[in-house]
């Protein structure tokens, strides 16, 4: 942590207000590292330093950090992984304190994930209530019809999952929220843009397998308010706004939307082309 005025850190601390912490360093009443320091305008470390006020040691409350990191793929979304694979945590230089991803991204997905360590705000963000939408860049193998990208809209089942390595129960299967869909860019392998206000394991993977189409790539291109803006490998810190955003958006419990209806074309600049005749007027009879 970057130095601070003694005043400031004992005000912080909640032992008195910043003139009355002042009285007690000039009276001698306050030690950092076992030397009393009587000089207004004295910094220290509230990280690193032992300070003390009447011989009593400073609680320092826990400053609360957020970062945003665009997670490449080939990491996994945890502090440490058994089988010696790199963790995001790999990627995160100078910190200054410890953090833990806000959610998961598999090892095969990349974009957007979110760190911190305000156990309040992570618990909020991904509780099952929450619906704070995420957006991902989807590119299958092979072209979906239609009626099929219609179920995914209006909620699959999706079959238990089989139990992984030291779990002794499959999941049960689930029905998914409906979710938000449309083709921006056409192909033989075409790319969606996939939102969603829940996050079950590998949801996506499984909700394109169900109708019959492997995922070859998933890129997080959103959080709530938040947009990926940094390169993959790469972090940032979160602004006090966006942080406030953040908390809104854990806040507020909006209704299920109906995404399963006939969805605008997406205003992405890869937006797919039209197809010849597509949107025409219809001829009156």
């Amino acid at each position: 942590m970057p130095l601070e005025r003694l005043q400031k850190i004992i005000a912080a601390a909640g032992i008195a207000s910043r003139r009355h912490a002042e009285q007690l360093i000039t009276s001698g009443m306050v030690t950092v590292n076992g030397q009393i320091v009587t000089e207004l305008g004295s910094k220290a470390d509230p990280g690193h330093d032992h300070i003390r006020v009447n011989n009593k040691l400073l609680k320092i409350p826990e400053q609360h950090v957020y970062f945003a990191l665009n997670k490449p793929k080939g990491y996994v979304t945890t502090a440490s992984d058994p089988e010696g694979r790199p963790t995001v945590m790999d990627l995160l230089r100078n910190v200054g304190t410890r953090v833990y991803p806000v959610g998961r991204l598999d090892y095969g997905s990349e974009g957007l994930l979110l760190l911190t360590n305000d156990g309040d705000l992570t618990q909020r963000l991904t509780r099952a209530s929450s619906h704070v939408p995420k957006t991902y860049l989807v590119k299958v193998s092979g072209e979906p019809q239609p009626e099929d990208i219609q179920k995914l809209r209006a909620g699959i089942k999706l079959p238990p999952v089989s139990p992984r390595p030291g779990e002794r129960r499959r999941s049960e299967s689930v029905t998914t929220a409906p979710a938000k869909i449309h083709l921006i860019k056409e192909g033989a392998n075409p790319w969606y843009e996939v939102t969603l206000i829940e996050g079950r394991n590998r949801q996506i993977r499984r909700m394109f397998e169900e109708i019959g189409h492997h995922v070859e790539k998933i890129r997080r291109v959103s959080y709530g308010p938040l947009r990926l803006d940094v390169e993959p490998g790469e972090f940032r810190p979160l602004t006090s706004a966006e942080v406030s955003q953040l908390r809104a958006s854990a806040l507020v419990r909006p209704a299920v939307p109906d995404f399963s209806r006939s969805q605008a074309p997406s205003t992405s600049p890869k937006s797919t082309r039209r197809r010849p005749g597509h949107n025409r007027p219809r001829k009156k009879p």
